[in-house]
């Protein structure tokens, strides 16, 4: 079911409200360009700083907007499990095909904890999840054993791995056979030839044909064409980290006419010098 390109896009802002519009049209830009999934109130959507009235909206809005042409995964991850619960249960209620969940952040479960968190959203909740690991952003890494015993559970159905480590995706795949998606853009080829079957990405939101064509590439053994353009992609794939994601991938928007470039604080605007790093990305890659 989830597999090749996704896009973990942004929420757009607009006098310090949603700006449905733009993020409709967001939608529809990633679906003509071939992203295979929709990824609302991610960490690159500023999840952390919606509020679960505005969080619920943009999951609902997506869903209705997208209409089954593509998949939705809506973001639904807690430092308390039972707000994963509740986020979890509103994705399902609005038709979402999948929820995202991060690892608890902050609190620092043990992996005890972590099993028995989605464990516990598992049984409460019939929607299938997709585990987020990414410990630079939670302080807390699942361990390869954690979600080999979380696979046996009839809706863990994929893991989004952001550690950066493929031998963390290997020793995973050696023990299971879990849906292993990447969540680190500069590893989106590796990953895939590595036993991977596709990517939740930040830099789909700027160039959604390439990181598209590339997973198709990779997963249809055409390794030439996908090493190709992850060459291609290996200085925007940098870019879009300059700064804290968000931060950079929305600039990169705001410059090519796509939003207005709000963010929620505490997130800022971009220092002026990685702002002028970026245009010039921007113009190498002829998307300014």
């Amino acid at each position: 079911m989830l597999q090749g390109s996704m896009v973990a896009i942004v929420t757009p802002f607009k006098d310090g409200k949603l700006d449905e519009d733009t993020l409709k049209k967001l939608i529809d830009r990633q679906i003509e360009n071939g992203t295979k999934g929709i990824i609302p109130c991610g960490t690159t959507g500023e999840s952390p700083t919606l509020t679960y009235e505005e969080h619920d909206r943009v999951v609902e809005l997506t869903t209705k907007h997208v209409a089954g042409r593509v998949l939705v995964v809506a973001g639904a991850g807690s430092n308390s499990t039972r707000e994963a619960i509740q986020l979890a249960g509103h994705a399902k209620d609005v038709g979402a095909d999948a929820a995202l969940v991060i690892t608890p952040y902050y609190n620092k479960p043990t992996q005890k904890g972590l099993f028995e968190h989605y464990k516990t959203i598992t049984e409460k909740v019939d929607i299938p999840v997709v585990i987020y690991n990414v410990p630079g952003r939670t302080g807390v890494n699942i361990a390869a054993e954690t979600v080999a015993e979380l696979s046996k559970l009839k809706n863990i159905v994929a893991i989004k791995e952001a550690s950066g480590s493929l031998d963390k995706v290997t020793d995973i795949l050696s023990r299971c056979e879990i849906t292993v998606l990447s969540g680190e853009d500069a590893l989106n080829y590796l990953i895939i030839a590595n036993g991977g079957r596709g990517a939740i990405s930040v830099t789909a939101n700027v160039v959604p044909d390439k990181c598209n064509k590339m997973c198709d590439a990779a997963l249809n053994g055409d390794h030439e064409t996908a090493r190709k353009i992850h060459y291609e992609l290996y200085e925007l794939n940098k870019a879009m980290f300059y700064e804290t994601n968000p931060i950079p991938v929305k600039t990169s928007l705001a410059m090519m006419g796509l939003v207005n470039g709000d963010f929620r604080s505490p997130l800022c605007h971009m220092q002026e010098t990685n702002k002028q790093k970026l245009e010039k990305v921007l113009k190498d890659y002829k998307l300014i």
